[in-house]
């Protein structure tokens, strides 16, 4: 819906530009001077050696400077005059002075106050050329007041045609506006289930998105052109705050998303503190510059550099933990976490400024979004999955009259009643949680029945739909299923061992396993005997393992 309005509202300037054919943007080097009393645009213009043309731009630190142009080219424009385009950046204020072939300069410019004015997508400032009779513009001069310089001071100055502009700028308000529409849509939906489900996720994702979206919508520029009274210096401060606010959300997203284990321990705490000192770096930064604001900007690089280490190593603890969601995330995480890696490269000087950088962060925000909205929906496919199952199970308990009431399970009346009477080779196994006086001793008989309770539900969404499963008494359990269904006692162990414990203890259980006939009581004694002699072995032999016996 937003791309389709802006594609509307864009569509006049568009055909327009459609008229005539395509032009090229030059860019325009620049050379550096800092700013003395005294000096006049004349003077400079008159003088260009005296500017630096090989120091890069950031290694002059913060102030007030004059930045010269080289020689402009000539493009072929289709307005009376161009635009000459840059980077938007922290600046009080900027006066533009246009050195003429006929020897006139003239002037414009605008305060940080103003900039809104002259704001574009993309965070780029477009100023038109005064024109001057006939005359061509030959050199530029900016005197620029209170830069900060924290990534230069004039950045990637562009001459453009204005039409060419406008093509770019319904390009990248589409690209915004698709993400707008997402996002929101995202929020919406994910609030809507919310309010059914109650996962604490969901509202975490939710606040996700729209840091994203208010993080879009300053850093690219449209913010500004919104409201255009704005100072863009407190763009430039907002930027800051949602810029942090996104980056604790996507980890705290990932903390309530993942199973318990991924963040458990001193692990947790580590996640805390880099999630406060992002937004606290993004607030000290928005409320104290331009106090110390070199200072202040690297505060906010570490904290992200400390998110993008922090990043892999929950990846890998993910994986140790199993984690069904693990490849999910990886997708989601790895293009933010390669373009965040390239924006703190530049940040430190390691990298030039580029624009493609820039918006491509709209690109990873995307990635990021769409992935982490799959990664829900997959969650989701789980839980109705566990819930039919549930159902399930519930009904067949039901038509049995006969359950367990701690576990779910069949008793072992009903437990006697299904499988007593099978025809063919039947398996059974009997299972029975080791040590188990321990466990109600060290977490309570509330926490046994509970460590049962995730027993029992290891043991249904292990076995095959024709097993009957049963709570025989205390801490043992039984399972009975035909031969032809390949039940396997390892993977019940398996399963077990990555089962989430109350307060993450660790529980193991032995098994031991018989094959035989079940067409009677006298079968099931001989089978009951055969199978717990297995169990037995099991036990002997040290626990947490799997034993099998043949029924005589």
């Amino acid at each position: 819906m937003f791309a389709s309005v802006l594609a509307l509202l864009m569509a006049p300037t568009a055909a327009r530009a459609a008229e005539a054919p395509p032009v090229e943007d030059a860019p325009v080097a620049t050379c550096v001077l800092p700013a003395q009393p005294g000096m006049t645009a004349r003077q400079l213009l008159a003088t260009p050696g005296r500017f630096d043309c090989t120091t890069p731009q950031r290694a002059f630190g913060s102030g007030d400077f004059w930045v010269l142009s080289q020689p402009l080219p000539t493009i072929q424009t289709r307005a009376r005059s161009p635009l000459i385009r840059t980077g938007s950046v922290w600046q009080q204020s900027v006066t533009l002075y246009v050195l003429y072939a006929n020897g006139a300069i003239r002037q414009t410019g605008y305060t940080s106050a103003t900039t809104g004015e002259h704001l574009r997508l993309g965070a780029r400032i477009a100023v038109r050329l005064p024109r001057h009779d006939a005359a061509k513009a030959v050199r530029l001069l900016w005197h620029i007041r209170g830069a900060a310089n924290l990534r230069g001071i004039v950045l990637g100055a562009t001459l453009i045609d204005p039409a060419r502009a406008s093509e770019q700028e319904v390009v990248l308000g589409l690209l915004y506006g698709a993400f707008a529409g997402m996002a929101l849509a995202l929020v919406i939906y994910n609030l809507a289930l919310w309010a059914v489900l109650r996962q604490a996720y969901q509202p975490v994702y939710c606040l996700l998105l729209l840091c994203l979206l208010g993080y879009a919508a300053s850093t690219s520029g449209a913010l500004g052109m919104a409201l255009p009274w704005l100072d863009n210096n407190d763009r430039l401060r907002a930027n800051g705050i949602l810029l942090g606010g996104a980056g604790a959300s996507v980890l705290y997203f990932a903390r309530t998303f993942f199973e318990a284990k991924v963040f458990a321990g001193r692990f947790r705490w580590v996640c805390d503190g880099v999630g406060a000192a992002l937004i606290g770096s993004g607030l000290l930064y928005a409320l104290a510059s331009p106090w110390h604001i070199v200072w202040l900007d690297r505060m906010v690089i570490v904290s992200f550099a400390s998110l993008v280490a922090l990043i892999p190593v929950v990846l890998y603890r993910a994986w140790r933990a199993r984690s069904n969601f693990l490849w999910l995330f990886a997708i989601a995480w790895g293009a933010p976490i390669l373009l965040t890696a390239l924006r703190i490269g530049h940040a430190l000087g390691l990298l030039p400024w580029s624009l493609l950088i820039d918006n491509l962060t709209l690109v990873s925000m995307a990635i990021e979004a769409t992935a982490s909205s799959l990664a829900i929906a997959y969650r989701i496919h789980l839980l109705s999955r566990e819930r039919d199952e549930a159902r399930t199970q519930e009904i067949a308990a039901r038509l049995l009259a006969a359950t367990d009431p701690l576990t779910g399970l069949l008793n072992r009346r009903a437990f006697l009643e299904g499988a007593i009477g099978r025809e063919g080779n039947q398996m059974l196994l009997l299972a029975d949680l080791d040590h188990f006086k321990t466990v109600n001793e060290t977490i309570g008989h509330d926490g046994g029945d509970e460590v049962l309770r995730v027993f029992a539900r290891v043991l249904r969404a292990s076995v095959p739909a024709e097993a009957l499963v049963a709570r025989l008494g205390g801490e043992e359990f039984a399972i009975v299923a035909p031969v032809s269904a390949n039940l396997s006692a390892t993977l019940l162990l398996d399963r077990l061992r990555a089962a989430r414990m109350p307060y993450d203890l660790t529980v193991t259980a032995s098994i031991g396993s018989c094959i035989g006939e079940l067409t009677d009581e006298i079968d099931w004694k001989a089978m009951y005997r055969c199978a717990d002699r297995a169990l037995f072995e099991a036990k002997a032999a040290g626990r947490d393992r799997a034993r099998a016996s043949l029924a005589a």
